[in-house]
């Protein structure tokens, strides 16, 4: 029994039949309607799909019209950025005159996490710094690059927190700043018009 705002209501019943001649009846898939119109949301921390369907069409049941308008996101989850699976940034500073980072044990210690999904790198050069050099009986100043390093860890928080990865990039002799989420908080979704059905 489906109730009258259900987005099951009108569908056609599905009769199959097993290999014993058992028929059982279920409803047929249901197809993503057109969503036209493009009001946007910026998502907030404290959103919630039947919060936002309440304020938009006084009718907290229909989330799922919200999920249907965005389908670029797999799950209701994903789509205020709640699910499990976070990105993060993890900023670490490098001088050009230091002794080169060892990256390979940090990058394979962190892809061997559980709970870790994926592992990048980026690097990116900040400032050019004065520092004094002495060569032979001078001092002179030369420009020394200053370079951002940021791990971008892909991670599912339900397995490991953004803390714990800090201390293993810390223990393996890194200096990081505080982690960085990457997520959907300030970003937009669509909420479409509130059509029958």
């Amino acid at each position: 029994m489906f109730s009258k705002i259900s987005r099951y209501k009108k569908q056609e019943d599905v009769v199959t039949t097993d290999t014993e001649d058992k028929t059982a009846v279920s409803k047929a898939l249901r197809l993503l309607s057109e969503t036209p119109g493009r009001f946007l949301h910026t998502v907030e921390e404290v959103d919630r799909l039947d919060h936002l369907a309440y304020k938009y069409y006084k009718q907290p049941r229909k989330w799922w019209r919200i999920c249907d308008a965005n389908t670029e996101f797999m799950s209701p989850q994903a789509l205020l950025g709640k699910d499990p699976m976070k990105t993060t940034h993890f900023t670490l500073t490098v001088y050009d005159e230091a002794p080169k980072p060892y990256w390979a044990p940090l990058l394979s210690a962190l892809k061997e996490t559980v709970g870790v999904e994926s592992v990048g790198l980026k690097k990116e050069e900040v400032v050019l710094i004065d520092r004094i050099k002495t060569v032979g009986l001078e001092e002179v100043s030369v420009k020394v690059p200053q370079y951002r390093h940021t791990l971008i860890i892909k991670h599912n928080v339900m397995n490991i927190a953004a803390e714990n990865l800090v201390s293993q990039i810390t223990a393996l002799s890194f200096v990081v700043s505080p982690p960085e989420p990457v997520g959907r908080i300030g970003k937009q979704i669509i909420i479409p018009p509130n059509t029958v059905g």
